[in-house]
């Protein structure tokens, strides 16, 4: 992540009441220094027309969105790819993991590519197969691995999808979490749910909508034998979360709830259920990166929020809504450092390449795991509602 420590300050572009002049907002990024960019991603996205598809998740930065032909989370953009058969090439402007399930979800004629490939995601990094494995044997022995169904946040790697297809798992979006979680009890007497990676959506999820209390929820921690966990945890534990977490939503903290709260009575708090317990319980409104998009088009004229959720999107909704009054829930300017490798010089190299016929960076799951992954993802879609789904 790369940070500034700042006072808490609006977002937004507006004007200076002492200087009449245009006020940038804390933390802005540089323009790209090559002025010829812009033209150059433009010519060769015009030159391929209609062979590529480019993909601009909700977190990229502005000068990589300008040229998406749709823009969403990391599910909704798979779906579209998915929806667009007759692209050769999808171009996926987010991360890593969202390029998998885009292969996976696309056909063997399409072609994805991700810009950089160091655009990983830290959270999917927290659950390695190795240790997911190592983790289901320990339940095994534990007795109780016949009893659990593994869920796993979209936000995870191809083979931890697979891994959930393998052992009748599912897939969750952070909109239908409470609806994946429900029918993976369901599948048990006395149901157990393994939860990768996120600890704090499946927390969140099962205490705040399926009115479970914080015992019954515990972390299994990799790196510690039987996850750091005695047997009479495990045993009367319903969720057991894996220790992992978002390192831009996990930044935010309740003591600057509080702080804005004391500053501003009238503030709408909104957050992402990928944050903190102690600060989703604070918050006003909580939800996937799509509800907060659409609170914040819904909202009144002059209403105060603040946003809990990833910088780049919170400032483009401040910039869309002049009128609104919207402060980023944290103290220090935080981007998502992975997302925000994908900028213009590696838009427009991966542009001109195809323009050229040389795929670059191209992302391409192996059959079995594609095969596997999908069976989850499938499961996923036939959850009621999930057809439609936007998390």
């Amino acid at each position: 992540m790369t940070t500034v420590d700042l006072p808490l300050l609006p977002l937004g572009r507006g004007t200076d009441p002492n200087t009449e002049r245009g006020v940038e907002c804390p933390g802005d990024l540089p323009p790209a220094s090559d002025p010829t960019l812009v033209e150059r991603a433009r010519a060769a996205k015009e030159k391929l027309g209609d062979r590529v598809f480019v993909l601009g998740h909700h977190y990229q930065r502005d000068e990589v969105i300008q040229f998406a032909d749709v823009t969403g989370d990391s599910f909704k953009l798979a779906r579209d790819a998915a929806a667009r058969p007759d692209a050769e090439f999808i171009v996926f402007c987010g991360v890593h993991f969202m390029a998998e399930s885009a292969d996976i979800l696309t056909t063997d004629a399409q072609q994805v590519v991700l810009p950089d490939l160091a655009a990983g995601c830290s959270m999917a990094d927290m659950a390695a197969l190795t240790q997911v494995e190592a983790a289901w044997d320990a339940l095994a022995a534990a007795g109780v691995a016949d009893r659990v169904v593994p869920v796993t946040y979209m936000n995870s790697t191809a083979d931890i999808k697979a891994f959930c297809g393998r052992n009748g798992g599912v897939v969750c979006t952070s909109s239908n979490a409470e609806t994946a979680l429900r029918w993976a009890f369901d599948q048990h007497e006395d149901a157990k749910i393994l939860f990768l990676p996120d600890q704090h959506l499946g927390r969140n999820t099962a205490v705040l909508q399926l009115g479970f209390s914080l015992d019954e929820c515990v972390v299994w921690n990799p790196h510690r034998p039987n996850g750091g966990l005695t047997a009479e945890q495990i045993d009367g534990a319903r969720m057991i979360l894996w220790q992992g977490h978002c390192s831009v939503h996990g930044r935010f903290s309740e003591d600057v709830v509080d702080a804005l709260r004391a500053q501003d009575p009238d503030l709408t708090v909104i957050v992402h259920p990928e944050c903190k317990h102690e600060v989703v319980t604070r918050a006003d409104m909580v939800g996937s990166t799509e509800f907060i998009i659409k609170a914040i088009e819904a909202a009144e004229p002059g209403t105060h929020w603040a946003i809990g959720t990833e910088l780049n999107l919170v400032k483009r909704l401040a910039d869309s809504r002049p009128d609104l009054n919207i402060s980023f829930l944290d103290r220090n300017v935080c981007y998502c450092s992975t997302m925000n490798r994908i900028d213009l010089p590696h838009l427009v190299r991966s542009l001109e390449s195809l323009a050229e016929g040389v795929v670059v960076n191209r992302i391409e799951v192996d059959p079995t795991t594609q095969a596997e992954a999908k069976v989850a993802l499938d499961r996923m879609l036939a959850l009621p509602g999930t057809g439609a789904v936007r998390g």
